[in-house]
């Protein structure tokens, strides 16, 4: 049966939906990933060595407890309020970690946080229009600050933001936005924001022949 949300809200509430019997279990947390692949690609090193750490959208929040568990403090923000819920349910009283019910530019428009580190793992800077959130990131970085982010390599020649229906093609009309572009796209943007030592590239998938993932690493100069 096709989902039927009605708004951006409740369709990231259906998000990695549980469908066992009972309370749906905490994944295992022994790992940091970027990429679709199990095992494949970088890992936690990619932020660097953060002591603050924000994540947009950040979802089942598995990412964040593992940077917590390392040390960091962490701030783990999503859009969704079941996502939210389900995340605070297991890992509440993981220490030095806080989650945050927002969407990605209103918090980082109200919060006077700063950050050592912003990272997005295939979450809001993919569905989030870069031109409004960049910038918005840059103000939020300490200087010196990493940017972080993965998400699907873009289709060649089609970027831009790309419409999706939510609820798929028997559903319910409910239009969804990915932001795709290219990594020289974003190298331009983010060095006309102020940001500096620049590494944005596609990482292939383990088979050549599979989608890769678009990797995106930026410091805020300092």
């Amino acid at each position: 049966m096709p989902r039927e949300s009605t708004n951006l809200p409740e369709y990231w509430d259906s998000y990695k939906p549980h469908r066992g019997e009972g309370d749906q279990p905490a994944p295992e947390v022994d790992r940091f990933a970027w990429t679709q692949y199990d095992g494949h690609g970088p890992g936690a090193e990619f932020l660097g060595a953060p002591r603050t750490a924000l994540e947009l959208g950040c979802a089942e929040g598995g990412e964040a407890v593992y940077l917590a568990r390392s040390g960091v403090a962490v701030t783990a923000l999503d859009f969704s309020t079941a996502q939210i819920a389900r995340a605070r349910n297991w890992w509440g009283g993981t220490p030095g970690l806080t989650f945050a019910h927002a969407e990605a530019c209103d918090y980082l428009t109200s919060t006077p946080a700063t950050y050592d580190a912003i990272f997005s793992i295939w979450g809001a800077v993919w569905f989030t229009d870069p031109d409004d959130l960049i910038p918005l990131v840059a103000e939020r970085l300490e200087p010196g600050g990493v940017l972080a982010f993965s998400q699907a390599e873009p289709i060649e020649d089609y970027y831009g933001p790309q419409p999706m229906y939510g609820n798929g093609l028997a559903g319910r009309k409910l239009t969804l936005l990915r932001w795709a572009y290219s990594p020289q796209w974003w190298a331009d943007l983010l060095k006309r924001t102020g940001f500096t030592d620049i590494d944005a590239a596609i990482l292939p998938a383990p088979d050549p022949d599979d989608v890769g993932t678009l990797m995106v690493r930026a410091r805020r100069a300092g």
